[in-house]
């Protein structure tokens, strides 16, 4: 049995918006405003909320990692109540992952997002039943791209890590499925576009109706 791992945040869905407004709720907490804007720091929300902090404290003029410490609660806190306020699926993830799994693949998540917080989402988005197993960020003692929660991932969906391959959207999912030893599928429309094909991934998808072609011949 085959097994296609997907990354969640940037690779599935887009969750830039609610993620940034998770921190910017931090930031009006303290009396700041809105520090973080939707559009032009969507990229920085990929990174997580630490990296979210970071920035904003920054405009500030604050490098105040004890600061960040003591948000970083607060914000996974506003993220779980608007989680899926702004978030959608890209276009045609549904429909590839179904068609995998019809024709005889296992499907799974790898991700980097706390495992608590993936469930909720992928349950609010209603396609948590799609996939075999979950594997977030807190699940293992290490995360990606440790290879580990790659092998976890497959495992508990029932498949062999040799026999995979991860989809993703970033730097860390490359060097994951490099450290597993799989092909890598890298997303064009991630929070880097078009750009991320500078990491030389063993394919690129600018569209999902093309996955379930694009997975056949790499498993061949």
């Amino acid at each position: 049995m085959f097994t296609v791992v997907f990354d969640l945040d940037g690779t599935l869905a887009d969750t830039s918006a609610d993620l940034i407004a998770a921190a910017n709720a931090c930031f009006r907490g303290l009396g700041h405003g809105d520090l973080l804007d939707p559009g032009q720091d969507a990229l920085t929300a990929f990174h997580g909320g630490r990296a979210m902090l970071r920035l904003g404290f920054s405009r500030l003029g604050i490098e105040d990692d004890a600061l960040v410490g003591s948000q970083y609660a607060p914000l996974l806190a506003a993220y779980a109540e608007g989680i899926d306020t702004h978030t959608r699926l890209y276009p045609g993830a549904v429909e590839a992952v179904l068609a995998l799994r019809e024709g005889g693949y296992r499907t799974a998540i790898c991700t980097n997002k706390p495992e608590g917080l993936a469930e909720l989402l992928l349950t609010r988005l209603g396609v948590r039943g799609l996939f075999d197993s979950l594997i977030g960020a807190d699940t293992l003692p290490t995360r990606k791209p440790d290879v580990a929660p790659y092998v976890a991932s497959v495992l508990r969906a029932g498949g062999d890590p040799r026999r995979s391959l991860l989809v993703g959207d970033t730097e860390t999912d490359r060097r994951t499925a490099e450290a597993a030893g799989v092909p890598c599928i890298l997303v064009s429309f991630g929070p880097e576009g078009a750009g991320i094909a500078r990491l030389a991934p063993t394919a690129m998808l600018d569209d999902y109706a093309d996955l379930p072609g694009l997975v056949e011949r790499l498993r061949g």
